[in-house]
């Protein structure tokens, strides 16, 4: 039943709807994530520098880019891509660069869109994200009221229960630790983190991501390049695979790129979730900002995630594994560990350990304020109607957290492909209010000239 739930939502519709967005944006932009390549990053990544010399308290556009890389970069790059590549085969990986080369601009359009339209609650805080816009922009507060919800069934799967998921897997694989203890230890830390909301979280994820995604990247090159020689046959299999040009006209090639199509976008979407509007709740705490300033940093984020960083996951395995993933006998975290220990010995299991547990960590906390952010909303809305009170207080009250907080912890115990599909059919689910906003809001999306 679940599949085939799955199956519907992330339809060819769905995704022709994600390639249909982010084209439209792009030829609108006049291919700017390419034609202004040099621009925005120096405007992003260039100005790090700079920011650091002019800090004046609350939350920098770095650090809120850092949590939002946290939100991204996790078992999507790492899982993500190796569930991707069993699934769907090397074809795979060419439609998460397609997904993430337009992704760009969607992400782009959906940050600046929650820059514009955010406002202070009555603490003072920021509150940005689809339900905003789609409140304030498109006025439709019950799209946004819809996305809100769908939002924290987000947090409490892939934000929580995949990430521990994920970690519980590869520590039981490289050393034997039981998941419930794994859990527990997992679901302590988090909550120590949380406890000083979006502050701690920035700060924690300025720290973590930086350091670990270097070295990760680092481990990468060391066994990419030393199958240097495979390197042109790999690129051969995975263009030759994501089209089968010879092939073509029967059946099951037409499956075959179905596959790699549905797999490599959806997984390229849930790794750097342009689309979603999750980006754009993550902007919102920045301070000294502009919409389009938060809107180039999104762009970055999915270049960063899915150019990069699942590239180099991808090419890891199809080097170790001859362009084969499939047979190689694993499948998700367990498939990239086989792959860097391969070249590496022990030590490969140590760095897609350690990755695991640093990536997958630092989006637990950062989905955690994304669920934060939507549940407050979802409580003032029904608040101003009026309506569901005991729903209310629930959602501002501590439940919520302590909600996240066992899902962290069942995520551990749970069964990988049930909670990927789940997962799956909510991030589907919340893509669609998004993409209804960011197509009739398009005249107000603009770029720098």
């Amino acid at each position: 039943m679940i599949h085939h739930i799955h199956e519907l939502v992330w339809g060819p519709w769905l995704l022709i709807l994600f390639l249909g967005i982010g084209i439209v944006y792009t030829i609108k932009t006049g291919f700017f994530q390419i034609r202004k390549l040099s621009y925005w990053w120096m405007q992003t990544i260039g100005s790090i520098r700079e920011e650091e010399d002019d800090k004046t308290g609350g939350v920098t556009k770095f650090q809120t880019a850092c949590t939002a890389l946290a939100a991204t970069i996790g078992t999507g790059n790492i899982v993500g891509v190796a569930t991707a590549l069993t699934a769907g085969g090397p074809g795979a990986i060419f439609w998460m660069w397609v997904s993430a080369a337009i992704g760009m601009m969607t992400g782009y359009a959906e940050t600046m869109l929650g820059i514009r339209y955010r406002y202070r609650d009555q603490n003072g805080a920021w509150i940005c994200g689809p339900m905003v816009y789609l409140e304030r922009g498109l006025k439709k507060p019950v799209l946004g009221m819809i996305y809100s919800f769908l939002c924290i069934m987000v947090s409490l799967g892939m934000g929580s229960m995949v990430q521990s998921n994920s970690i519980a897997e590869t520590m039981e694989y490289s050393f034997g630790i039981a998941p419930a203890s794994i859990g527990v230890l997992l679901t302590g830390v988090v909550f120590l983190v949380i406890l000083g909301g979006i502050s701690r979280i920035a700060v924690v994820s300025e720290r973590l991501i930086p350091i670990s995604a270097g070295i990760y990247m680092l481990f990468s090159m060391v066994v990419i390049m030393s199958c240097f020689d495979k390197i042109p046959y790999i690129f051969q299999c995975i263009f030759k695979d994501a089209f089968q040009p010879v092939a073509v006209f029967s059946g099951a090639a037409g499956y075959g790129i179905s596959k790699s199509l549905q797999y490599g976008i959806s997984r390229g979407v849930f790794s750097n979730e342009a689309g979603l509007g999750s980006m754009a709740v993550l902007h919102g705490a920045a301070e000294d900002t502009t919409p389009q300033q938060q809107g180039m940093w999104a762009m970055f984020e999915v270049f960063f995630d899915t150019i990069l960083i699942c590239t180099m996951t991808a090419m890891v395995i199809l080097c170790m594994t001859d362009g084969d993933a499939a047979g190689s006998g694993y499948d998700g975290a367990a498939l990239t560990a086989y792959s860097f220990s391969k070249r590496l010995g022990p030590m490969g299991q140590y760095v897609v350990s350690g990755a695991m547990l640093v990536f997958a960590f630092a989006t637990i906390i950062a989905w955690y304020y994304l669920g934060r952010q939507a549940a407050v909303y979802l409580a003032e809305s029904l608040k101003k109607r009026n309506i569901l009170y005991f729903v209310q207080r629930i959602l501002r009250g501590k439940v919520y957290t302590f909600l996240y907080l066992g899902a962290v912890f069942l995520g551990c115990l749970a069964k990988l492909e049930t909670v990927w599909e789940f997962s799956d059919i909510w991030n589907g689910l919340m893509a669609i209010p998004n993409m209804i906003a960011l197509i009739f809001l398009i005249k107000e999306v603009t770029v720098p000239e």
